[in-house]
């Protein structure tokens, strides 16, 4: 399995997101609209992954939207931005579903979605989730399957001038997870993911690490950093209370 992408609740706007970035001297994007939920996003793609702002158009949609995700980004922002949670892809979206299933984990069952681009197009992909309140615990991810192959996706992704030579450079490396209790947290995705562990505080995804650390400051359980190797810049950017680590 392999990290597609990492969820940021951000307050600004996409077209703000991705000039704050471009002056930090990335080539993040003004995303599109996800009209059925009332939510709009800028993202910045690294080798093998990317990252998404995800950010409010619509309250009234969005109240309305019934969707996991949404439910988790209203929850979250009422007390700030920051991320959310981390996202998962699989090429075999219904399989998946049905082995979650037999381990007896309750599911959303397959939802299907979609985002309409800046150029009009619209872009496809397929969503499970594991069913769970929204809370101050940590979320259980989530996974995608996209319409098209990962090759297809990036040519097409290049071709549109979202991924430039600069975002190739950029991986991944790391997220790190504060939690109350590490071991719980890593045992239960071990068992929901079959993810193998690294050490006494990390499990493997193919192409990056998840790192679970004591929470300490009495907050909500939640993704707190991430690691990027690849970049020009060597510093910490904490942005909309996230913390990027670009090394």
């Amino acid at each position: 399995m392999y990290l597609d992408h990492i969820v940021h609740h951000v307050t600004k706007t996409p077209k703000e997101v991705a000039e704050d970035w471009y002056e930090k001297r990335f080539h993040a994007v003004v995303g599109g609209q996800h009209t059925h939920w009332g939510t709009y996003n800028a993202l910045l793609y690294t080798k093998n992954s990317y990252i998404e702002w995800l950010a409010l158009e619509h309250e009234e949609v969005a109240a309305k939207s019934n969707h996991p995700l949404i439910d988790l980004f209203l929850h979250d922002l009422k007390t700030g931005p920051g991320f959310g949670t981390i996202c998962i892809r699989t090429s075999s979206i219904d399989e998946l579903c049905l082995k979650l299933e037999e381990k007896g984990i309750e599911t959303s069952g397959v939802l299907h979605a979609e985002r309409k681009l800046t150029s009009g197009l619209v872009r496809k992909w397929k969503m499970l989730f594991v069913k769970e309140e929204v809370s101050e615990a940590l979320p259980t991810p989530f996974f995608i399957e996209w319409e098209k192959s990962d090759n297809e996706r990036y040519n097409l992704l290049q071709k549109e001038g979202t991924i430039d030579e600069s975002n190739l450079k950029l991986s991944i490396n790391a997220c790190e997870f504060h939690v109350v209790n590490p071991r719980e947290v890593m045992d239960k995705w071990k068992k929901y993911f079959d993810l193998k562990e690294h050490d006494d505080q990390t499990l493997l995804l193919s192409n990056t690490h998840l790192v679970f650390k004591r929470l300490e400051d009495g907050t909500k359980e939640r993704l707190r950093s991430i690691h990027i190797s690849g970049s020009a810049i060597e510093e910490v950017i904490i942005y909309e209370q996230a913390t990027y680590c670009f090394c």
